[in-house]
């Protein structure tokens, strides 16, 4: 469908109950949350899509910049057209930052909020510690990475972003190949995420506005995940003044996927009540 000056790919299952809406990460698309899809649809109308640059829609240089809140916008068109609206937005990594931004700016579209880890670099200022944490991510991940694709070297580029983001060496090298594959596919939006403006790209979130945010909100955060998160959940969880924070034991930063079935269980028994 075309909406917002741009084309998005979405799939729709379930024909009964509230609309949960799932908003994927970096380097991610629709088929993402396959290992959600029928869990969900038989209780609820599922909506998946791709994000605006992701595949498989079409690479598109439109002169927008990569952020939180032009996405947010795209999906307020998109379900505005569908009808599928206040949703249950379940957002994972880069996907729950554009999920925090549709709450902001479009909060009678939202029923409830399930974030899943958004890498909200501001977040980390709020203490030395997690400021650390924020310059060494920037020095070694996201500032050579973004030098990788300016110079057309999209592989490396991936290899250090994922990587980096894993907190673990070789992650990228020891996907299977055709893991491996599915990644270099996304090149494309990759490069328009990193060549972003960083202020833009990463914006900060100012504490007491999301302090006001009416709906309720479910935090997830992946047991083995990269220490960075664990921070900006946890100060996120103060400036939204929400105690509702659930680890995914075995899961990564993609909770859903490293963990499907606990993700499943503990997303489905929060909706039931809210």
């Amino acid at each position: 469908m075309r909406v917002n000056g741009t084309v998005l790919t979405y799939r729709l299952a379930g024909d009964q109950g509230t609309p949960v809406v799932f908003v994927h990460g970096s380097y991610g698309d629709l088929n993402d949350w396959n290992t959600q899809i029928n869990a969900f649809a038989r209780t609820h109308r599922v909506f998946v899509y791709s994000r605006r640059y992701h595949p498989p829609n079409p690479p598109q240089n439109d002169g927008q910049v990569y952020t939180p809140q032009l996405h947010a916008d795209d999906l307020a068109a998109l379900l505005a057209v569908l009808g599928h609206s206040p949703a249950h937005i379940v957002g994972a990594g880069y996907g729950a930052y554009v999920a925090l931004a549709l709450a902001i700016d479009h909060p009678e579209l939202v029923r409830t909020l399930v974030l899943g880890e958004p890498p909200a670099l501001p977040f980390l200022l709020r203490s030395p510690a997690g400021d650390s944490l924020r310059r060494a991510l920037i020095a070694t991940t996201l500032d050579p990475a973004r030098a990788a694709f300016a110079r057309g070297d999209s592989v490396a580029a991936l290899r250090l972003f994922v990587d980096g983001m894993a907190d673990r060496r070789g992650t990228f090298d020891n996907l299977h190949p055709a893991t491996r594959a599915r990644l270099i596919a996304h090149a494309f939006e990759m490069r328009r995420e990193l060549l972003a403006d960083r202020q833009q790209y990463l914006p900060p979130l100012e504490c007491p506005g999301l302090g006001q945010l009416a709906m309720p909100v479910l935090l997830l955060q992946g047991e083995r995940s990269p220490r960075m998160f664990g921070v900006i959940t946890t100060e996120l969880a103060r400036c939204l003044q929400s105690d509702t924070v659930i680890t995914i034991p075995a899961a990564g930063h993609a909770i859903n996927e490293s963990n499907p079935v606990v993700f499943n269980q503990t997303v489905l028994q929060y909706l039931a009540t809210h």
